[in-house]
C-alpha cells in the first residue's frame, strides 16, 4: 500500500505524513504559511502563526464544521480549503532553496468513493504528484501532509504551485514554505552515464537517477505481480468454466431423466384413463340394465315417451336449422356486398388521390423540372459609404425579367421563373418553393440549391437566423406540418444528414468524433446513390431538426478573404430522407430532399488569397465548373453526363437526373463593383433554366412492396382457411341430418326391442342376482385401482417437487458462480487496464529520458563545434600573424591568391558588377605593364603599400595559408621564372587584382569596416 502511495510522488525527497500539523514543526526556518481558503490562525506558541488565504489565482473557498480526526495542534487548518481551477504564486522570495509542505484533507466527499477526486500537483511547472487521491490514502476528515519538497527560487523570486484535476476538482488546505539547508557534496556531485549510441558521457543527478531506478524496480515488480495475478485469474476462470460445463452436463442428464419420468407418468395416466373408461362403460351399462329390469314395463313406456319427446325436439331443432340456412346465406351475401362496396370505395379514393397528385405534378412539370429563382441582396453599408451604385433594374421583376446595366445606356436582360427584390423577405422566398415539399412527401426526389458569388446571401437564404428562418428550417417545419395532417392515411419517418464537400472530400458534419475513414459515394442495389458511414439523425419534431441543423452549421468550414469576412469554404449539403407508407393500400415510398448551400463562386484575382485559402478556392471553382459541365450536358441532352467529375455532382446525381425535381436560387449583388461576377452568375442560371430533365418518377420502396405482397398472401391463406371451415360446417350439418335419421330408425328398433324385453323379463330376473354379485366384485377392483392411482399421483408429485427443488438449487448455484466469474473477469480487466496504464507511463518516462539524453548529446555536439571553431579561429589568427612577418611567395602570386580568396567571399552584388568594370580593369593593368619595373621593384612598392591595406590582409587569411603550404620547389620555381612567364602570370590574375582594387576604393571607410567584419565572419564559418 505504501509503495502505491510513494509512486504518486515523482521526485525524490518528499514524503507523506498521515497526521495533522504539530506546533513542534514550527521553527525559525518558516518563511510563509498560508491557510488556503481560511483566515489567520494564531497558536499558543508565538512562533505558530498561519496567515490568511493569499497569493492565490482563481478557485473557490469551502469550509466545514465537522471534527478533523488526528488534526494535530491546528485542526482548524484542515476545516477550510480552496478548490477548483486555481494556483498559488509567491513572489519577492530570496533566491535559493526552500522546502514546501502541502496540507490536504477531504472535507467534501466524506462518503467517498475512491477516485472521485484525483489531481496532479505542479511546483515551478514541474509535476510533483501524479494522481493524488486523498480519500484513498487517509479517508474523509483526516489530514494528509506532503513534507520536505525541495524547490529552487531563481533571481525573479517567484514560486508557483499549481494544480490539475484529473477526476473532480483539486483542493488544498495549506501551504508552508521553509528555508532549506544547502545540499551535501555527495548529493550534489553528479554521476556520469555513457550514451549507448554516441558514447557521450552525460551528467545525471544521483538523486534523480536513484529515484528513477527505484520507480523502475517498483513498476517492474508491479508488472510481475499483475502478470501472475492475471495468470491466476485465467486459471480460476478456466476452472469455473469447467465446473460450469459439468453443471450443465448434470443439468442436461437431470432433464433427460425428468423427461423419462414424465413420459412414464403420462403412460401410466393413459393406462389408468383407459381402465377408468372401461369401468365407466361397465357401470353405465349396469345402471341401464338395472333401471330396465327394475322399472319393468311401466318404466319402458316412460322411456319410450321420453324418447318420442326427444325425437320431437330434435325434429324441431332440425327444422329450425334448415330454416336458418337461407337467413345465413342472406347474411353472407350482405356481408360480401358490403366488402365489395368498401373495396370499390377504396379503389375510387385511391384513384382520386392519384389523379390529384398527377394533376399537381403536371402543374409543377409544366413550370419546368429545374426552376430558377433570382434574389438580389441590398447594398451593404460599406458599399454605400464607398460610393458604389446599383446596376440592377427591377422594373419588370413581376414578369420574371431583370436588367443589368453594363455601363452607360446599355442594359442586358435576363428572364427567370421568379425575381426577388431586396425588399422581399424570407417568407416570400419560401412561399414559391414550398410546393416542392409536397412532392417530397409524395415520393419524389427534390433538390434546392443556392448559387452565386461570395457575400451575396446564399447562406442567409438557405439557413437564415433564429429570428428570420431560411429555406432549410421552413422546409422541415412544412414537412412535419403536412405529415401531421396526413397521419390518418400515411405514416412518415424523417431523418436528416448534414455533409460538406471541402477540398473535394466529403465530411460528415454530424460525426461526434473525427474519423480517418474516407467517405465515398456508392450506388446501392436499388439504383440510388448514398454515402456509407454517414450519420442519419432521426427527427420527430422541428426542435430536434433545428438542433441537428445548428450542429452541422457550427462544424462547417469558413474563412476570410477580400470579398467576405465569413466566407463559406465548402459546399454545405442538408439531406432529408423521407420514408412514407400509405395506410390504405400499403404502398411505400423512399425519397430525398437535398438543400445545398454552394460555396461562393469567385475569381482568384479578386479575392487575393494564398496558401490554404488558394487551394480551397481552386477546389471550389473546380467543383462549380463540374456542376456547369453537368448542366451543359443535360441542356444539350448528351449521352454522357459527367457526374463523377466532382464529389458535388456525384452526390446530386439522383436529384439532377430525369426522375427528380430541382430548384435553383441564384444570388447576385447589386453593386457595380461585382458586375462581372453578377453577369457570370446570371448567365449560368440562364443555362440551368434551359435544362429539360423530363418527367419525375416516384421512388417506390421495393422492400415495403415485398412486405405488402407477403401480407396479401397471408390474407389469401386465411381466406382459404375460412372457406375450408365453412365447408366443414356444411358437412357437420349433413352429419346431423344423418344422425337424425339414424335416431328415428333407432326409436323403431327400441319399440321392437321393448316387445322382446317383455318376453325376456323373466329370464333376466334370474340373471339379475348374478350381475349384482359381479358388480360387487367390480366395485372392489375399482376401489383397489383408485387407491393405486392415488399412490402413483402422490409419488409423481413428490418427484416433481424434488426435481423442481434440485433444478432451482442448481440454477441458483450456477447463477452465483456466473456472477463470481463476471466479478473476477471485471477485476482482472481492471487490473490489466491499470497495468497497461502504468506501462504506458513508464514508456512515456523512458521516452522523456531518451529525449533528455538526445538533447544533451545535441548540446555536447554544439559545444564541440564551438570549441572547434574557436580553435580554428585562433589557428587562423596565428597563421595570419606569421604570414605578415614572412611572405615567401612572389608579390604577384600572393596578390593573386589573396585576390582570389577575397573574390570568393565577396557579396553577390560585387560579383555581378565585375563584368561591368572589365574594361577599366584591363586599362589599369595595361598601364602597370607599360613600365620597366622588375619583380623586385614591384615587391618593394607592394611592401610600402602594405600599411594602408592592413585590414585587407586580415580579411584574407586563406592567401597566407596557401603561401605557407606551398612546397619549397614551387617557391624556388617562382623566383627563377623569366620575365615573359612572369608577364603571363600577371595577365592571368589581372581581373582579380583590378576587381579588388576597384571594390576597395569604391567605398568609404565605414563601408570598408562593415565589409571587413562580414568577411571575417564568413572566414570563420569557412574555417
Amino acid at each position: 500500500m505504501d509503495d502505491s502511495f510513494d509512486s504518486m510522488v515523482l521526485v525524490s525527497g518528499p514524503k507523506f505524513v498521515r497526521s495533522g500539523l504539530g506546533e513542534l514543526a514550527f521553527k525559525d526556518d518558516v518563511v510563509m504559511f498560508v491557510n488556503a481558503g481560511g483566515y489567520e490562525v494564531q497558536g499558543q506558541d508565538s512562533r505558530v502563526r498561519i496567515e490568511g488565504d493569499s497569493c492565490f489565482q482563481g478557485g473557490d473557498v469551502i469550509e466545514t464544521n465537522e471534527m478533523i480526526t488526528e488534526g494535530g495542534d491546528c485542526p482548524s487548518l484542515y476545516q477550510s480549503a480552496r478548490y477548483g481551477d486555481f494556483c498559488y504564486k509567491f513572489d519577492s522570495l530570496v533566491p535559493g532553496d526552500y522546502f514546501v509542505d502541502l496540507h490536504f484533507a477531504e472535507i467534501v466527499n466524506t462518503n467517498g468513493p475512491k477516485g472521485i477526486r484525483v489531481f496532479n500537483v505542479f511546483v515551478q511547472e514541474e509535476k510533483i504528484l501524479s494522481g493524488l487521491d486523498i480519500y484513498s490514502v487517509v479517508g474523509a476528515n483526516k489530514p494528509l501532509q506532503l513534507v520536505d519538497l525541495r524547490v529552487s527560487v531563481v533571481d525573479d523570486g517567484n514560486l508557483l504551485v499549481s494544480f490539475e484535476g484529473l477526476s473532480g476538482t483539486p483542493t488544498v488546505s495549506g501551504i508552508c514554505i521553509r528555508k532549506a539547508p544547502p545540499l551535501s557534496a555527495d548529493l550534489v556531485k553528479p554521476e556520469h552515464l555513457t550514451c549507448s549510441k554516441c558514447a557521450t558521457e552525460i551528467e545525471v543527478s544521483p538523486l534523480k537517477n536513484k529515484f528513477q531506478n527505484k520507480n523502475i524496480v517498483q513498476y517492474e515488480k508491479k508488472i510481475q505481480e499483475l502478470t501472475s495475478e492475471c495468470k491466476m485469474k485465467s486459471d480460476e476462470c478456466y476452472e469455473a468454466w469447467m465446473s460450469l460445463t459439468d453443471a450443465n452436463e448434470q443439468l442436461r442428464r437431470l432433464n433427460i431423466e425428468l423427461d423419462n419420468k414424465l413420459f412414464q407418468n403420462e403412460t401410466l395416466e393413459q393406462n389408468l384413463e383407459r381402465e377408468m373408461e372401461k369401468f365407466r362403460d361397465i357401470s353405465e351399462r349396469y345402471k341401464n340394465d338395472r333401471k330396465l329390469w327394475s322399472a319393468a314395463i311401466t318404466n319402458l313406456e316412460k322411456k319410450i315417451k321420453a324418447i318420442k319427446e326427444e325425437y320431437t325436439q330434435l325434429s324441431q331443432d332440425a327444422h329450425d336449422c334448415a330454416n336458418s340456412i337461407p337467413n345465413l346465406n342472406k347474411m353472407t351475401i350482405a356481408v360480401q356486398a358490403l366488402v365489395a362496396q368498401t373495396e370499390d370505395l377504396k379503389l375510387k379514393y385511391s384513384e382520386e388521390i392519384a389523379k390529384r397528385k398527377k394533376l399537381y405534378n403536371q402543374i409543377q412539370q409544366a413550370k419546368g423540372n429545374i426552376r430558377v429563382f433570382c434574389r438580389c441582396r441590398p447594398l451593404s453599408k460599406q458599399e454605400v459609404s464607398t460610393g458604389y451604385n446599383a446596376v440592377v433594374d427591377f422594373d419588370a421583376a413581376k414578369d420574371g425579367d431583370i436588367g443589368i446595366m453594363n455601363g452607360g445606356a446599355t442594359k442586358k436582360n435576363f428572364k427567370f421563373d421568379r425575381i426577388y427584390t431586396p425588399k422581399d423577405n424570407q417568407a416570400d422566398v419560401y412561399a414559391d418553393a414550398s410546393p416542392l415539399v409536397t412532392s417530397v412527401l409524395d415520393g419524389y426526389n427534390v433538390c434546392i440549391f443556392a448559387y452565386g458569388q461570395t457575400g451575396t446571401g446564399k447562406t442567409f437564404t438557405m439557413e437564415g437566423t433564429e429570428q428570420n428562418r431560411g429555406v432549410n428550417y421552413r422546409t422541415l417545419e412544412e414537412l412535419f406540418k403536412i405529415a401531421e395532417e396526413r397521419n390518418e392515411t400515411y405514416s412518415y419517418n424523417i431523418s436528416v444528414s448534414v455533409l460538406e464537400v471541402y477540398n473535394e472530400q466529403i465530411r460528415d458534419l454530424l460525426a461526434t468524433s473525427p474519423s480517418t475513414k474516407k467517405l465515398e459515394v456508392r450506388q446501392a442495389a436499388e439504383g440510388f446513390h448514398h454515402v456509407p458511414g454517414i450519420v442519419e439523425a432521426k427527427v420527430e419534431n422541428i426542435k430536434e431538426a433545428w438542433d441537428v441543423l445548428q450542429a452541422g452549421s457550427n462544424a462547417r468550414s469558413v474563412g476570410s478573404n477580400n470579398v467576405n469576412e465569413h466566407s463559406s469554404r465548402s459546399h454545405c449539403m442538408l439531406c432529408i430522407m423521407v420514408r412514407a407508407k400509405n395506410l390504405m393500400d400499403g404502398v411505400c415510398t423512399k425519397s430525398k430532399l437535398w438543400l445545398v448551400d454552394l460555396a461562393g463562386s469567385e475569381r482568384l484575382t479578386k479575392t487575393d488569397v494564398q496558401g490554404e485559402r488558394l487551394k480551397e478556392a481552386q477546389n471550389i471553382n473546380r467543383s462549380l465548373s463540374a456542376l456547369g459541365d453537368v448542366i451543359s450536358a443535360l441542356a444539350t441532352k448528351s449521352n454522357h453526363i459527367p457526374y463523377r467529375n466532382s464529389k458535388l455532382t456525384h452526390l446530386l446525381q439522383d436529384s439532377l437526373g430525369g426522375d427528380s425535381k430541382a430548384l435553383m436560387f441564384v444570388q447576385i449583388s447589386p453593386s457595380e463593383n461585382d458586375l462581372g461576377e453578377t453577369v457570370s452568375s446570371l448567365n449560368f442560371a440562364s443555362r440551368v433554366r434551359g435544362v429539360e430533365l423530363g418527367l419525375a418518377k416516384k421512388q417506390v420502396d421495393t422492400v415495403e412492396l415485398q412486405k405488402m405482397k407477403q401480407m396479401i398472401d397471408k390474407v389469401r391463406q386465411e381466406s382459404r382457411t375460412k372457406d375450408e371451415s365453412l365447408r366443414k360446417l356444411e358437412e357437420n350439418f349433413q352429419n346431423l341430418e344423418n344422425k337424425l335419421k339414424e335416431r328415428e330408425q333407432f326409436c323403431r328398433m327400441l319399440q321392437e326391442k321393448n316387445k322382446e324385453l317383455t318376453n325376456q323379463l323373466e329370464s333376466n330376473t334370474e340373471s339379475q342376482s348374478l350381475s349384482e354379485r359381479k358388480q360387487w366384485q367390480l366395485m372392489e377392483k375399482l376401489n383397489g385401482k383408485e387407491e393405486a392411482y392415488a399412490v402413483l399421483q402422490q409419488k409423481v408429485k413428490e418427484m416433481e417437487c424434488k426435481l423442481k427443488d434440485q433444478k432451482h438449487s442448481d440454477s441458483v448455484i450456477l447463477q452465483l458462480k456466473v456472477k463470481e466469474l463476471e466479478c473476477k473477469l471485471k477485476e482482472e480487466s481492471h487490473s490489466e487496464n491499470v497495468a497497461t496504464q502504468k506501462v504506458k507511463e513508464l514508456e512515456y518516462k523512458l521516452k522523456e529520458r531518451l529525449q533528455f539524453q538526445l538533447n544533451l548529446e545535441q548540446k555536447v555536439k554544439e559545444l564541440e563545434n564551438k570549441l572547434r571553431e574557436q580553435k580554428e579561429e585562433q589557428d587562423s589568427m596565428l597563421l595570419l600573424q606569421s604570414a605578415d612577418r614572412s611572405r615567401i611567395a612572389t608579390p604577384i602570386e600572393g596578390r593573386s591568391f589573396s585576390s582570389n580568396e577575397s573574390t570568393s567571399h565577396t557579396d553577390p552584388q560585387i560579383l555581378r558588377n565585375s563584368n561591368s568594370i572589365n574594361k577599366q580593369m584591363t586599362s589599369q593593368f595595361s598601364f602597370l605593364l607599360k613600365g620597366v619595373e622588375s619583380l623586385h621593384e614591384i615587391k618593394r612598392k607592394r611592401e610600402n603599400r602594405s600599411v594602408s591595406v592592413e585590414n585587407e590582409n586580415v580579411l584574407l587569411p586563406s592567401a597566407s595559408l596557401l603561401e605557407k603550404k606551398m612546397a619549397p620547389t614551387e617557391l624556388s620555381r617562382t623566383r627563377k621564372v623569366d620575365p615573359a612567364k612572369a608577364y603571363g602570370r600577371l595577365t592571368r590574375t589581372t581581373k582579380v587584382i583590378t576587381t579588388q582594387k576597384l571594390f576597395l576604393h569604391g567605398r568609404n571607410t565605414k563601408e570598408q569596416q562593415d565589409g571587413a567584419a562580414r568577411e571575417k565572419d564568413k572566414m570563420r564559418a569557412w574555417v
